[in-house]
């Protein structure tokens, strides 16, 4: 049973929403400052889970938490969509128009960068939360900054908003991981999603081998992410998300796997959020 999660961020960052959403309200949360401090309070023990942003909609996958769940083999337990929206927040009494500057992550500016070209008089400055941003404009009672964050953030830390769902692309979603440090505690039954880890020759059609016993077994690729493999330049190690219908057919196809793939690893089984 979890009963106590590490996010990245503080309270009112999409993790700490995320957190709220997939559990509930009551189960505690720690802040940390940054994914590896969020991995090491899990491997340690502190808490029972952590919640991992792995990829968003428009930005693509965030490559170091994937290499940090390989690594330290965490189990991915579950995932979670969120959308998105980023809102422009800052000191009540102010408009647009007052604000020199905006704080928030690189992600964020990323994803809004579009709206400030009709602002061009405000600066964009990265930093390494949306909330934690919001956060110290109000503490430090900040006038003439702005952060890009959540709705939450802007309701616990009192800012207000000026203008809402400012990022480009207004379907924005972005995926979280739960990992834990052991399997999954789900009845295979109730599992119709997997992410496994494999690495391959330098062969003609090695992938597209895999690829085919994946459809033989009748599972859905979803995704597929390489990360190079530091220590043997110009190998690649690949990410794999699948969905079945029945979890016989995934264990068939995980025993091949093991059998043509070098380094095949399990890193979770799941149920598939996307139901």
């Amino acid at each position: 049973m979890i009963t106590s999660v590490a996010i990245q961020g503080v309270k009112g960052s999409f993790h700490h929403i995320v957190s709220q959403q997939y559990f509930d309200n009551d189960i505690a949360i720690e802040e940390y400052l940054t994914f590896d401090n969020v991995v090491d309070s899990v491997l340690v023990g502190s808490h029972d889970a952590a919640i991992m942003a792995i990829e968003n909609s428009i930005a693509g996958s965030i490559i170091p938490n994937y290499a940090l769940i390989d690594t330290f083999n965490l189990h991915i337990v579950g995932e979670h969509y969120l959308d998105i929206q980023h809102h422009l927040m800052a000191l009540p009494n102010q408009t647009i128009h007052d604000i020199k500057e905006v704080h928030s992550h690189p992600m964020a500016l990323l994803q809004c960068k579009q709206f400030f070209k009709q602002y061009p008089h405000i600066k964009l400055v990265e930093a390494k939360d949306t909330a934690e941003e919001a956060k110290r404009i109000s503490e430090q009672n900040l006038k003439g900054i702005a952060a890009i964050a959540s709705e939450l953030a802007s309701e616990l830390f009192e800012l207000h908003i000026l203008e809402k769902s400012i990022q480009t692309i207004k379907h924005n979603e972005t995926r979280f991981f739960i990992v834990k440090t052991k399997n999954s505690e789900i009845d295979k039954e109730q599992i119709n999603k997997a992410s496994v880890k494999f690495e391959l020759d330098h062969k003609r059609g090695s992938l597209a081998t895999i690829l085919n016993v994946l459809s033989d077994c009748k599972l859905n690729l979803t995704k597929i992410q390489s990360l190079p493999k530091i220590e043997t330049p110009w190998k690649y190690a690949f990410f794999v998300d699948v969905t079945f219908e029945t979890y016989s057919d995934y264990e068939k196809a995980k025993s091949i796997m093991k059998i043509m793939a070098q380094e095949f690893k399990v890193l979770g089984e799941y149920k598939n959020a996307k139901q």
